[in-house]
């Protein structure tokens, strides 16, 4: 099985080859970033490396997207969200609502946690296991809500 490195270079490849601008833009802005982070590092990300770049560039997407709309640029926040579509393709399968919430309801048995001061704890649990298959604002929600209870 490739890596999601090598995914990426191909995809981009393709999405070159085949002209579509918005593909190519937003994994050439990957790409850049996976190489700054190969600089950094010294070696070639792997796998759960290139999951949190792609997972930073989703997070700044849906940040520009929120601030677009309020400002009323629907053309920008457009083009923000079909870059976003983009990059979700390298994303995991997200969990259902009702994945999460069972999710989350296991976890505050696990930890035994009883209030909100537990909150850091649960989430930590929670995303280090489902990286990147979990929208954290949505996860904030349900924990706060089931910890506030």
């Amino acid at each position: 099985m490739p890596t999601l490195l090598k995914k990426i270079e191909t995809d981009y490849l393709s999405a070159y080859k085949a002209r579509r601008e918005t593909e190519v833009a937003v994994l050439r802005m990957l790409k850049t970033a996976l190489k700054n982070m190969q600089v950094d590092l010294g070696r070639e990300p792997g796998d759960a490396e290139v999951l949190d770049a792609v997972m930073r560039q989703v997070k700044q997407r849906k940040e520009s997207i929120e601030q677009f709309r309020a400002a009323a640029r629907h053309d920008l926040a457009d083009r923000e969200q079909a870059e976003l579509e983009v990059l979700r393709t390298y994303l995991p399968e997200p969990l259902t609502p009702e994945e999460t919430a069972a999710l989350v309801d296991a976890v505050v048995a696990d930890l035994g946690a009883t209030g909100l001061g537990d909150m850091g704890r649960v989430m930590g649990a929670i995303t280090a296991s489902h990286k990147g298959r979990v929208d954290g604002k949505a996860l904030a929600a349900l924990v706060r809500a089931r910890l506030g209870a």
